[in-house]
């Protein structure tokens, strides 16, 4: 689960046409493959080399004849079209990644062969950004206005009446503004979507790379369509089980996702990678030792926020809560460690109440990002279990932030809002993640110091696959896109020649955090 909205592109999209071509779903009925009538995604030169589309999907494959959701995706059509192996589907995670965005922004970061012998195609998930989007209030304005003064999680008694409060508005509001598209919204049915557009692109098997909640989405996948897989790239892994949760484990999502306990480990190599670095690398370590410096910080700002001056002359106050947030989302990309260690070093030795924050300290903190709906991110409300209890969240926030502080109370309040949202997803498939009888070979990425996937899931995520080849990547941060050249190798001769590594091969980072 993503602490933070990326930002959506947009992209025009050229309207589908719908053949009666059919195909069996996993449960046995038949749905119409769409046509896909691929068109241009706009004048911006960054889009110029995709091409875009919507189809038309059934919104319940119960009942395929019936209503329909619109799927906007994009491609990057195959550099070398004589050799072209057939579609590779990405997602980026989340839930509530757009995928159209992701492969506009990233399909440059896959090798060349990759980008020579397929098409790199992305969709937003039905719910999520162009894809009929769930909303949880009639207008974005309110929307806004409703979450614009919402802290990332609450201290005070004050605070916890709040906070719950307007996650219980925003949980009842996408039950009222949105409720067909909620009650259809599960993973499973994203599942069937892309089964479906593997078909509508003309490839006999599944190519796909699923990043964060993409794994899940991989899995799901492989649990209902086991004969339909080509290829699957998973990196960055959400257990099913721990996801999914059960009677013996209603504890809520993410800490039952151990992004409580990742968020604590990372954050410690943050430190400790600083004070190797030396002030000369990070300037925390300026001001002494960086852990010590650090948590004097963070207790301060629980008491005394610290009023910032942003580049546009407007004015942010950076509360302990913002602070903690800031620095869960920026573990995610090692690059930016500099710049999270330049911003704390200039909040723990202000020379005054009021401090002018710089671009990349205002960037981290969250500003200038467009706006997207809450609802884009709520399929842990329609297909994953509850604890049921939404007052006793204080409780497991305290218990949880002892085993992990800070992070622990961060990542608990974070799905609060799913206990006041009363649909649930019937075609959901919530387990049992026993063996998934898929006859190829899977390939399984985990980050040693993740913050959001933690390590120690990767091998028992791997496991769940008849033959999971498990590499490693020895460095940090969520997922490994960009990061290292040795994986990038790995997955480049798994994907376009289907050899898989052997399993527990190990790779390296191209740099450390702060090298």
């Amino acid at each position: 689960m993503r602490p933070t909205f990326r930002r959506l592109l947009a992209a025009t999209t050229a309207t589908a046409l719908v053949v009666p071509i059919t195909s069996a779903s996993a449960s046995g009925t038949s749905r119409a493959v769409p046509s896909i009538a691929w068109g241009s995604c706009g004048d911006a030169p960054a889009v110029a080399a995709f091409q875009c589309a919507s189809v038309e999907v059934p919104t319940d494959y119960d009942r395929p004849g019936g209503a329909t959701t619109t799927i906007a995706l994009t491609r990057l059509p195959a550099s070398d079209p004589a050799r072209r192996i057939g579609s590779l589907f990405t997602n980026p995670g989340g839930p509530g990644g757009s995928g159209v965005a992701f492969v506009q922004q990233y399909a440059a970061s896959y090798r060349p062969e990759v980008r020579a012998r397929f098409d790199i195609v992305g969709f937003d998930p039905r719910g999520v950004g162009k894809s009929d989007p769930v909303t949880c209030f009639p207008t974005a304005a309110e929307e806004l206005a409703a979450v614009k003064d919402l802290p990332a999680f609450p201290m005070t008694r004050a605070e916890v009446r709040e906070f719950t409060r307007t996650n219980a508005r925003i949980g009842l509001g996408c039950a009222t503004t949105s409720p067909d598209r909620v009650a259809h919204y599960s993973t499973a049915n994203v599942a069937r979507d892309m089964d479906l557009l593997r078909q509508a692109v003309g490839d006999e098997k599944l190519s796909y790379v699923g990043y964060s909640y993409g794994t899940f989405l991989g899995a799901t996948y492989a649990k209902l369509f086991p004969d339909n897989v080509r290829a699957l790239a998973l990196d960055g892994t959400w257990r099913p089980d721990a996801y999914s949760g059960s009677a013996a484990d209603s504890r809520p999502v993410g800490e039952r996702l151990g992004q409580t306990t990742a968020g604590a480990e990372v954050f410690a190599q943050f430190k400790a990678e600083c004070a190797k670095a030396g002030p000369s690398g990070c300037a925390l370590a300026g001001l002494g030792d960086p852990g010590q410096v650090a948590e004097r910080l963070l207790e301060r700002l629980k008491t005394q926020p610290v009023d910032l001056t942003l580049p546009d002359g407007s004015q942010l106050r950076v509360t302990y809560a913002l602070m903690v947030a800031t620095i869960f989302s920026t573990l995610y990309t090692p690059a930016d460690w500099p710049d999270l260690a330049a911003l704390m070093a200039q909040l723990a030795a202000p020379s005054k109440r009021t401090l002018k924050a710089s671009t990349e300290g205002a960037k981290l903190l969250g500003q200038k990002e467009e706006y997207a709906s809450v609802g884009g991110s709520l399929q842990p409300c329609v297909e994953a279990r509850q604890t049921g209890r939404p007052l006793a969240y204080q409780a497991y926030a305290d218990a949880a932030d002892r085993a992990a502080p800070h992070f622990g109370r961060l990542r608990v309040w974070t799905g609060l809002m799913c206990e006041f949202q009363p649909i649930r997803d019937t075609d959901a498939f919530r387990g049992p993640w026993t063996k998934l009888e898929v006859d190829e070979p899977v390939l399984v990425i985990g980050t040693r110091y993740d913050p959001a996937t933690p390590y120690e899931h990767t091998r028992p995520y791997a496991d769940l696959y008849r033959d999971g080849r498990l590499l490693t990547v020895n460095g940090w941060g969520h997922t490994t896109i960009g990061k290292s050249s040795c994986a990038d190798s790995v997955l480049t001769r798994y994907l376009v020649e289907l050899k898989a590594p052997v399993d527990g091969t190990s790779c390296a980072q191209d740099r450390r955090p702060f090298g």
